[in-house]
C-alpha cells in the first residue's frame, strides 16, 4: 500500500485540515499518516480558535512517521508560523520523500485567517523551491505574487511570478472566479503548454475543505504512480465529484463538507 504524509493543521469541525486529508487519501486507496502542526477549534460557520503545537512536537510526529513508516508522498497544508514553516523545509530536505504537494493554506473558507502574514516569506523562499507542485486557490496566488487575478487569462502572470521564485510546477485553481465553467490549470517547467482541466460549478455552499482535499488527492495520485499532470486531472475529478455528492448534505448552518466516501456509498 502506498503511504501518504499529511503535515498540516486538524479541524474539529471535521471537514478540512488532517480530517480531510485523511478521508481523502483513504478513499483513494493509500494508507494516511500525519503530523498536526495546529489545532483549530472550527465548524462550518468559521474559526473561533488557533493554537499552533510547538515545532518539537511537530518534528517528532515527522521523524516518527518516516523514520517508521516512511512516505511515497508529502502533503504539506496550514503552517502556522514560521518556525513550523522552516522546520518542514528543513525536514523535508532532509528525508526527500519522493514527491511533495504543498497547499499554501493562508485563509479558511469562512474568511479566517489560518497562518501569520509572516510566515508567508518562508513559504516562498524555503518550502515552494522543495515542492513538486503548489496548489494556490485564487485569493492565495494573489497574495503570494502581488498579481490580480481576474479570469484565467491572468493565470500566466501569476505563474511566471511563483517560477522566478523557485517554483517548479503550480496549479492554480479557479474556484474563486466567477462563471458557470471552473478552470484549474497546471503550469510546470517541464511543459511548454499548461494543462488545463475544467468543469462546472455545482451550486452548493458545500465547499469546506476542498483545496484540502485536492491537494491530498493530488498526493495519492502521485504516490500511486501517475505522472504529475494525470494525477492532477485525477485529483480535479475526485474534488469535482466530491462536492456533487455532498451537494444536498446539511452539516452544519454554513459551509459544510464535501463527500469525501462516495465511490463506497455509490456501491
Amino acid at each position: 500500500m502506498k503511504r501518504v504524509l499529511t503535515i498540516a493543521g486538524s479541524d474539529s469541525g471535521g471537514g478540512a485540515g488532517i480530517q480531510a486529508d485523511i478521508k481523502t487519501i483513504s478513499a483513494i486507496g493509500c494508507y494516511a499518516a500525519s503530523a498536526i502542526t495546529a489545532v483549530t477549534a472550527q465548524n462550518t460557520l468559521g474559526v473561533v480558535a488557533v493554537e499552533a503545537l510547538s515545532p518539537e512536537i511537530v518534528e517528532q510526529q515527522i521523524r516518527a512517521v518516516l523514520d517508521d513508516i516512511g512516505a511515497d508522498a508529502v502533503k504539506i497544508g496550514m503552517l502556522a508560523n514560521t518556525e513550523i514553516v522552516e522546520l518542514v523545509a528543513s525536514l523535508m530536505r532532509e528525508y526527500d520523500p519522493p514527491f511533495i504537494v504543498l497547499d499554501p493554506v493562508l485563509v479558511a473558507t469562512s474568511g479566517d485567517r489560518l497562518t501569520r502574514s509572516s510566515a508567508t516569506e518562508a513559504i516562498l523562499t524555503q518550502l515552494m523551491p522543495l515542492a513538486t507542485v503548489i496548489t494556490p486557490n485564487i485569493p492565495e496566488a494573489e497574495q503570494l505574487t502581488g498579481v490580480a487575478i481576474e479570469s484565467p487569462l491572468s493565470y500566466d502572470a501569476a505563474w511566471q511570478v511563483l517560477r522566478q521564485q523557485g517554483a517548479h510546477a503550480v496549479l492554480l485553481k479557479g474556484g474563486h472566479l466567477d462563471g458557470r465553467q471552473l478552470t484549474d490549470t497546471l503550469f510546470t517547467v517541464k511543459d511548454t503548454l499548461p494543462h488545463t482541466y475544467l468543469h462546472e460549478r455545482i451550486d452548493t455552499q458545500n465547499t469546506h475543505g476542498t483545496g484540502c482535499t485536492l491537494s491530498s488527492a493530488i498526493a495519492s495520485y502521485l504516490a500511486l504512480g501517475h505522472p504529475l499532470s494525470r494525477a492532477v486531472g485525477h485529483a480535479t475529478d475526485f474534488i469535482h465529484q466530491a462536492i456533487a455528492a455532498g451537494s444536498d448534505l446539511h452539516i452544519g448552518e454554513g459551509h459544510g463538507p464535501v463527500d469525501h466516501f462516495f465511490r463506497f456509498r455509490d456501491r
